[in-house]
């Protein structure tokens, strides 16, 4: 699409700032109720839509000082949650900019046979984000338990002994073991989470997390899929830590 994401790292430029904010796609045939809901920005009243065919494309004017506020953070992802509920919806990440309508009707226009298709592959979906950690004094006793080698370095180098090439294998040992034993963690969750959903996107984890995947699930079998989760989550027991969100835009899904 011919837009543009800020973000404040990015410099100033010397042409003029583009004028629309963008929320979303939809079909032209969606009910649009935006009466009501807050813009980026903090203006009231000033969702509309600009149409392109069998498409339609949700904007307001664009603020001129856009940050990822929480205060707008929370208006964007409000619009999006209120078009889900009435039909697909194709979710723009916070910060999409246009410089004006005729932008916004030709990008509309140059991939109208995506967006559609797209929007009836989603259509009745959601997303659902899990992320999962497990305690890493867990992971480790396990691995000194159930690993031969790394059991041997480790009381090799106990109270300080042993040499330091023998602390360094015990350290990349142990590091190996982790990094596989969660990498199987994650496997196992997605690969029985997968069963009922329609795809799913595995992201790179951050801090202990082991496991950051967000899954397309039918409206339909939305309670199902979070009774799954939950039931799941339970027979891991003590020491993980799972995190269920949703439903929510697939933005996941979106390209």
């Amino acid at each position: 699409m011919i837009m543009s994401n800020t973000s404040p790292s990015q410099p100033q430029s010397p042409t003029p700032s583009p004028s629309l904010y963008i929320y979303a796609i939809t079909g032209s045939d969606h009910p649009l109720r935006l009466a009501g809901l807050r813009a980026v920005g903090g203006v009231s009243g000033a969702l509309r839509a600009v149409t392109g065919g069998p498409l339609a494309c949700v904007v307001s004017a664009a603020p001129p000082d856009l940050r990822p506020k929480r205060r707008d953070l929370a208006a964007h992802q409000e619009v999006q949650e209120r078009l889900m509920a009435d039909g697909a919806v194709l979710p723009m990440r916070f910060g999409m900019l246009a410089p004006d309508d005729a932008a916004v009707a030709a990008a509309l226009d140059g991939k109208r046979a995506e967006y559609v298709r797209r929007l009836e592959e989603l259509h009745a979906t959601a997303e659902f984000n899990l992320k999962a950690a497990r305690s890493q004094d867990d992971l480790l006793r396990e691995v000194l338990t159930e690993s031969d080698d790394a059991r041997r370095l480790n009381e090799r180098t106990r109270d300080g002994g042993g040499t330091y090439a023998d602390r360094v294998a015990l350290g990349e040992l142990v590091a190996q073991q982790l990094d596989a034993r969660q990498r199987l963690l994650a496997e196992q969750v997605v690969g029985r989470l997968s069963e009922m959903a329609r795809g799913n996107v595995v992201a790179s984890p951050a801090g202990e997390d082991f496991l950051n995947a967000s899954f397309l699930v039918e409206r339909g079998r939305a309670e199902e899929f979070s009774r799954a989760a939950r039931q799941l989550a339970q027979g891991y027991g003590e020491g993980y830590d799972f995190r269920l969100r949703g439903p929510l835009p697939p933005y996941s899904f979106v390209a």
